[in-house]
């Protein structure tokens, strides 16, 4: 999980710049964690303590605000209503990534993802989005090799993964759907060689960059067994402490 919140604060700064370099400094003053961290952090909280996930999502964003939230979805947090909006966005899948760590059987897996992302994004594509970065966060701490995950995304969810990154990159735009960026954030996951290669990965590609490195990360993490401590370090500087209270918590409670 805090491979995803890193990735979200690596991408801030590029997330609208079409920045399609590798070599860039991995933290500015100017990084911050973006909504992107705020819900991964709330579906946590609401993993462990078992909490409503609609309410729960609503009163972490109410308190968060300012920090990126898409159109739609800021519009239901300030509504009356917790009834699903029928989005297709990457914000189900980048909230997500709790799920991959937590449970350790394949239905749970899929089932708990379906229930996080259709709480707004009920369109088949909103719900594929998040059911396949938390499976490939499962695969990945299972020991999965990185064809296995691949062969195994490809055909549960039909997504292709067959284009390297240097072809996506040169026609890469931003693009906000799941559908145009779960895939594009899973190859950059599996072309890499580390952790932070993964991240330099996602960023490179030049579209919703924070999204794609927090996705790209929440694999990357669950694969290579852990975070570099300098970047880990420049992560836990930027967050509230309530929300890294959740972080060690989560971690302790899958020690267990």
């Amino acid at each position: 999980m805090l491979g995803a919140i890193a990735g979200d604060i690596i991408g801030s700064i590029y997330e609208f710049a079409n920045f399609k370099e590798y070599s860039f400094p991995l933290f500015a003053a100017e990084s911050f964690f973006t909504d992107d961290s705020v819900l991964t952090i709330a579906v946590a909280d609401a993993l462990i303590h078992n909490l409503d996930i609609a309410k729960t999502l609503k009163a972490y964003a109410l308190k968060y605000p300012n920090r990126g939230f898409g159109g739609s979805f800021y519009k239901w947090i300030h509504s009356d209503s917790l009834a699903p909006y029928n989005s297709f966005g990457n914000g189900s899948a980048m909230r997500t990534s709790a799920v991959g760590f937590f449970y350790n059987n394949e239905a749970d897996v899929l089932g708990i993802a379906r229930k996080i992302a259709e709480v707004t994004h009920n369109h088949p594509e909103g719900i594929k989005g998040a059911q396949a970065t938390s499976f490939a966060i499962f695969l990945a701490r299972r020991g999965n090799s990185k064809e296995e995950i691949r062969n195994d995304i490809m055909n549960m969810f039909n997504y292709d993964l067959t284009h390297s990154l240097d072809e996506i990159r040169q026609k890469y735009v931003f693009d906000e759907t799941c559908q145009g960026s779960v895939p594009q954030a899973i190859t950059a996951f599996l072309e890499s060689e580390n952790f932070e290669d993964a991240v330099r990965n996602a960023v490179s590609l030049g579209g919703d960059a924070d999204t794609l490195a927090c996705i790209t990360g929440s694999i990357a993490e669950a694969y290579y067994g852990q975070i570099p401590p300098e970047i880990e370090d420049e992560v836990m500087k930027r967050l509230p402490e309530e929300f890294i209270k959740i972080i060690d918590k989560f971690y302790l409670m899958l020690e267990d």
